[in-house]
């Protein structure tokens, strides 16, 4: 089995920052997604994309896939820049 391991990133419909700073465990697709001729929906057998864990820190989320002998890849966010703004800048 293989995972990502990566950081929340903050959702679009959110302004603060809650569970901004977990680490979450996702699991690669197994198999192919194939089509089912009755409904046309997408699906497979694989449940395990259906699985997704949070983890307080990286440290954990690592010992966690190491211990469960896990093969894992790390992806860390892109640094967000702010864009400092005061109102009176709208009327320059």
């Amino acid at each position: 089995m293989k995972a990502r391991i990566h950081q929340r990133p903050k959702s679009s419909m959110q302004s603060g920052k809650a569970k901004v700073g977990q680490w979450l465990l996702d699991y690669e697709p197994a198999e192919a997604k194939r089509l089912d001729p009755l409904t046309g929906w997408a699906g497979s057998g694989d449940t395990s994309a259906q699985v997704r864990l949070a983890f307080d820190n990286l440290d954990s989320a690592v010992a966690y896939a190491t211990a469960k002998g896990i093969d894992y890849d790390v992806v860390r966010l892109g640094a967000n820049p702010l864009k400092l703004q005061a109102y009176a800048d709208n009327f320059k």
